[in-house]
C-alpha cells in the first residue's frame, strides 16, 4: 500500500485504466468470435458486416495501445483470408 499521496492517486488511475482496457479487450474478443461463428456457418453477408465491425475494433484497440499494431494487422489479415474463403 502506497504511503505517498501521488502514489495513492496513481493506484486509482491504474485501476481505472485497467478496467477500461479489460472492457475493450473483452468487446474485441466478442466481435472476433461473432465473425468466426458466422464464417464457419458460411453466412457471407452477415460475416461481411461482422468483419467490418471486428476490423474497426482491432484498429481502435491498436490505436489506444491495448494491443500491438502488428498484432492488429496480423489478425485483420487472417480475418480477411477467412472472409475471402467463404465469399
Amino acid at each position: 500500500m502506497p504511503n505517498i499521496k501521488s502514489a495513492k492517486k496513481r493506484v486509482n488511475i491504474i485501476k481505472t485504466k485497467t478496467l477500461r482496457n479489460q472492457k475493450i479487450k473483452s468487446r474485441l474478443k466478442t466481435y472476433l468470435k461473432r465473425f468466426e461463428t458466422l464464417a464457419e456457418q458460411g453466412n457471407a453477408d452477415e460475416a461481411k458486416s461482422a468483419y467490418d465491425v471486428a476490423v474497426k475494433q482491432l484498429d481502435q484497440a491498436a490505436a489506444k495501445g491495448i494491443i500491438h499494431k502488428n498484432t492488429s494487422s496480423r489478425k485483420k489479415s487472417r480475418l480477411t483470408l477467412k472472409l475471402n474463403k467463404i465469399a
